[in-house]
């Protein structure tokens, strides 16, 4: 019986099975980093408020402490959205005739809140609880970024499970003492591989890693 295949396809057959497996490793590939971007992640990304509210005029600046805003974040799973009147207490006496200003006089004036975005949002399947990590020595800038220095928010990382996990599992790499919780621009007084597993020890840190930690 004459040979129905020229023998050159037999290398052809072989070369198409690597192009396709190339070309499947490379779309997967494709979406693993177009997934870490932040076209998807939306990190580094500017968010658009009813004000734009300054945390490096209002940290950085003036000092003003995270808990003066966000009076529930040592206690509770939401760090709390400031009402009009805590703006209201600087500002009815510092620029109290500013155009800029005026979306937050008509709210307490009107008594209707101003609707912020929120620019750190988690999706509804994880569960996060802000008070626990401020109790363990996990500090503001960890996860936020130097705030202290932002002219406009934005989300500093990446907020994927991946990132979380990076501090769930070497815990001693990231805390700090619960003094310096707050403090923007943190410097570890000893290094932090001396720091961090005394650290752990005193606060009673886990490593937790299981799915029903964040998803439950």
């Amino acid at each position: 019986m004459p040979q129905i295949f020229h023998r050159s396809a037999n290398t052809l057959a072989k070369v198409s099975i690597a192009g396709v497996l190339l070309l499947a490793g490379g779309v997967i590939g494709l979406i693993m980093v177009l997934g870490r971007s932040s076209y998807v992640t939306r990190a580094s990304e500017f968010i658009e408020q009813p004000l734009q509210f300054s945390h490096a005029h209002h940290v950085g600046d003036d000092g003003i402490d995270c808990r003066y805003c966000h009076t529930s974040v040592e206690t509770s799973s939401f760090a709390g959205i400031p009402p009009t009147k805590t703006c209201m207490n600087c500002h009815s006496q510092l620029w109290a005739n500013s155009p800029i200003l005026e979306p937050v006089r008509a709210s307490f004036r009107d008594d209707t809140s101003l609707h912020w975005i929120r620019v750190h949002d988690l999706p509804d399947f994880v569960y996060f609880n802000h008070s626990i990590h401020i109790k363990k020595g996990v500090g503001c800038e960890t996860c936020h970024g130097r705030v202290d220095e932002m002219p406009l928010m934005f989300q500093q990382n990446s907020l994927q499970m991946e990132w979380c996990l990076t501090c769930h599992r070497a815990p001693e790499q990231f805390v700090r003492p619960r003094s310096d919780i707050f403090t923007m621009g943190y410097r570890p007084p000893v290094p932090q591989e001396e720091l961090g597993p005394r650290l752990v020890k005193e606060y009673g840190i886990q490593s937790l890693t299981t799915c029903s930690t964040c998803h439950r």
